[in-house]
């Protein structure tokens, strides 16, 4: 069944977005249609009826993202990294759904991330390049494992200028740390501390050894 044919169901779907960085609620969703993840700016919903597609559906005072993303998955077109784009709604994008769980989930489920998925970042950060754009918000919700490869999600920063370094230092951790977790569940009270920390950090005055430092602390209290 084509994306059309039930986009007009999503209308119903209120989605209103938090202080404080917090990730929206979502309200109204019809039959038949379920939330299969939420953001600080939307939610992401799919049809039982159109199962090759997710809506990403925006609250009302964050549409100039959904423009901007639009514009983003436009210039990205065709790409084994990305999502497929579809096209997009008053309040929504169509994207090809796409299987796998973010390694944010894989931390909390000691799923082993390869190395393969930060090669296949890094690969997607070159072709985003490539095509003009600036590829940055890079996360461990941004990033979906499916069958040993990785696939970035959420592209709405791409337009922004400047490095705000999170996959350098992501990147830097899985090198230099990640062997001390491998295969081991975290607790969801660990990653949700960790990544409070980092948010509430000045890019200016981040120190990764001393971050680093920081966690090693946290991980003996939580052992």
């Amino acid at each position: 069944m084509s994306w059309e044919f039930v986009a007009g169901k999503i209308k119903t779907i209120e989605v209103v977005s938090n202080n404080e960085n917090e990730l929206v609620t979502v309200k109204g969703i019809p039959d038949r249609f379920q939330c299969i993840g939420v953001g600080t700016d939307a939610a992401v919903v799919r049809s039982v009826d159109a199962p090759d597609y997710a809506f990403k559906v925006y609250s009302n005072d964050k549409l100039e993202k959904l423009e901007v993303e639009k514009q983003v998955y436009e210039k990205l077109g065709q790409s084994d990294f990305f999502p497929n784009y579809y096209g997009s709604g008053s309040t929504n994008l169509v994207l090809s759904f796409e299987k796998g769980l973010t390694l944010y989930d894989c931390l909390l489920k000691g799923i082993h991330i390869p190395k393969q998925a930060i090669e296949d970042v890094d690969k997607a950060i070159v072709y985003a390049l490539s095509r003009g754009l600036n590829p940055r918000d890079i996360h461990l919700k941004n990033i979906l494992l499916h069958e040993g490869r990785a696939k970035l999600l959420d592209v709405s920063e791409y337009l922004k200028q400047g490095n705000d370094c999170r996959w350098d230092y992501l990147k830097q951790g899985y090198q230099e740390n990640y062997h001390v977790i491998d295969g081991k569940v975290v607790p969801f009270w660990i990653v949700e501390t960790v990544r409070k920390w980092y948010n509430q950090t000045q890019p200016d005055t981040f120190n990764f050894p001393d971050f680093v430092r920081k966690l090693t602390k946290l991980f003996r209290v939580g052992a």
